[in-house]
């Protein structure tokens, strides 16, 4: 069980896009290798258009930060216009982005997989999900569910970015 987080969005977009939410979750373990944890940006579709603006909004959010939908996965650190930042910190996790900046708590197992694997499997979705509602814990078959929706897979931006981590 894990729970989804509220996130910032920018004032342009904000009123379309309703509330942002952050999720935090790791797949499966193999027994030799580390695979990048996922987090998983979305929104309720609250906003004040309705929830096909909201998908039409962040469409241009995702356009307009350098990702794209569809297959295929983007690497943040080979693209440096690409404005994403992802600290790791004391069982926190900071997304910085242009129209969205998120801070959750992750578990143990998701901040040691971003460490040893130094990035994250970041997916921006944009199919609301008006059942993950911040700070209510959401199912393992919930999440799962959403996520393998292949509407929301093919509609949703995926990267993997880079984590950082403040030095002393």
């Amino acid at each position: 069980m894990t729970f989804s987080n509220t996130a910032q969005g920018s004032l342009q977009y904000a009123p379309l896009l309703g509330t942002l939410t952050v999720i935090p979750w790791t797949g499966e373990q193999s027994d030799d290798e580390r695979n990048p944890p996922f987090l998983l940006a979305y929104s309720l579709g609250d906003g004040c258009d309705g929830a096909e603006a909201g998908q039409e909004a962040m469409h241009a959010v995702i356009k307009e930060v350098g990702l794209r939908t569809g297959p295929g996965l983007t690497d943040v650190a080979a693209s440096p216009a690409i404005p994403i930042t992802l600290l790791v910190q004391a069982g926190r996790a900071v997304l910085t982005m242009p129209y969205l900046k998120a801070q959750c708590a992750v578990p143990p197992e998701w901040e040691e997989d971003a460490r040893a694997t130094g990035a994250v499997y970041f997916i921006l979705a944009t199919q609301p999900w008006p059942e993950g509602i911040p700070g209510r814990p959401v199912s393992e078959e919930a999440l799962r569910a959403f996520v393998g929706d292949e509407a929301v897979l093919t509609g949703a931006a995926h990267s993997l970015v880079p984590v950082s981590t403040l030095r002393g």
